[in-house]
């Protein structure tokens, strides 16, 4: 299907002239003036491409074509007017972010030439959306999976936390944040560059060293300084580096931001990373509340209130669980218990989703008889149990 075009003037019989010279060439949208064609955007769908007429009685084509910018700033727009001066193509190039300027009378060759060029470079700008969202799904992906292999209870704990964050933006005061989600997965990367002893240790909460410790502190930094290099991820990385910072001011980075100067998502980060340290149920529980208020000054209060609003003495969450063979394991499976190699290595922590990734480790792992051929799932209606 060609590319949609939206032609926008306040002359009727123009309209009627460009639907006749273009019909069958691109898919045509009329609207007969700016606010007519406001409207069309906000309807949706969005156009490839915008024609304007300069000058239109009421809403004139530079205050069009700047508020298209903000409503849908992929259309790319193209400028048609009899006006010839240099300081309406000025005016229209820098307020309206004008791909081209046409003037009339415009004959149909240089039209549509115009139009076309448009058109190739709406693909491009398309085109390299896609790649870069593409990008970052799978640079994402692979650190998440390398997050899962390397630090199994750190992925497990993540994962909680993920959800977590899921149940508060299904809240109305709690609206959807996007940063925080990937953070919370993420917030764990920087502990695989530690030794495994030290890993060992924290995750069986036996005591640091002093130098072990300040490897522990600093693996945010690690984790933000590998995030940082992906594409629209800067926030994230930044919001991994000041997981563990205190309201007040305690924590990791000790220069770093405290009160209201710490991003939002990195208050609420630092609650749910907090809960999850304290219990390793599915919900946090009333006492687990209980005991994060022993530390109340390290917490955003009016956060504090509204996570726990959200998440204490919520159902504990599914308790049916099944035996299934690594064979007919499916993307989407949530793992109920601990996978553990024969030789009492942790292989992949309970309590987590599995990937397309997790389930080919695990069946490899299975046929060199390293761990058993019987994983333990939560029963759900995504998933088929044995018959």
């Amino acid at each position: 299907m060609p590319e949609a075009v939206l032609i926008v003037d306040d002359d009727a019989n123009l309209l009627s002239s460009m639907r006749r010279q273009l019909r069958g060439k691109y898919e045509l949208m009329m609207a007969q003036g700016g606010e007519e064609a406001l409207g069309l955007l906000r309807q949706g769908p969005v156009p490839a491409v915008i024609l304007c007429d300069m000058r239109m009685g009421g809403m004139d084509g530079i205050e069009t074509l700047s508020r298209v910018k903000e409503i849908s700033p992929e259309t790319v727009r193209v400028m048609l007017t009899g006006n010839a001066d240099m300081q309406t193509a000025v005016d229209a190039i820098n307020t309206g972010a004008i791909f081209r300027f046409l003037t009339k009378p415009c004959p149909h060759e240089v039209l549509v030439s115009g139009l076309d060029a448009a058109i190739a470079q709406y693909r491009l700008i398309t085109a390299e959306r896609d790649l870069l969202e593409k990008t970052l799904a799978g640079s994402i992906k692979v650190l998440v999976d390398m997050l899962a292999m390397a630090y199994p209870q750190g992925y497990s704990r993540a994962t909680r936390i993920r959800g977590w964050v899921r149940k508060l933006n299904t809240l109305s005061n709690m609206p959807h944040r996007w940063q925080l989600d990937l953070a919370a997965i993420l917030a764990p990367l920087g502990m695989i560059s530690l030794p495994p002893e030290v890993l060992e240790k924290v995750h069986h909460g036996q005591p640091l060293s002093e130098a072990e410790a300040a490897l522990v502190d600093r693996a945010p930094e690690l984790a933000r300084n590998v995030i940082a290099n992906i594409p629209r991820m800067g926030g994230v990385a930044q919001l991994v580096y000041l997981q563990n910072r205190g309201y007040d001011g305690s924590g990791f980075p000790a220069d770093g931001p405290q009160g209201d100067d710490l991003p939002v998502d990195a208050r609420i980060l630092k609650i749910l990373n907090d809960l999850s340290a304290i219990s390793s149920a599915m919900m946090p529980s009333k006492i687990d509340f209980t005991v994060l208020e022993l530390n109340a000054g390290r917490y955003d209060p009016f956060l504090l209130k509204k996570v726990r609003a959200g998440l204490e003495n919520n159902d504990a969450g599914r308790t049916a669980t099944t035996h299934l063979s690594t064979a007919v394991l499916l993307p989407g499976m949530d793992l109920a218990r601990d996978v553990v190699a024969v030789n009492g290595r942790l292989v992949l922590a309970g309590l987590v989703p599995l990937s397309e990734a997790h389930i080919e480790r695990l069946r490899t792992l299975a046929k060199l008889k390293l761990i058993e051929d019987s994983v333990v799932v939560f029963i759900d209606d995504k998933v088929v149990t044995r018959d």
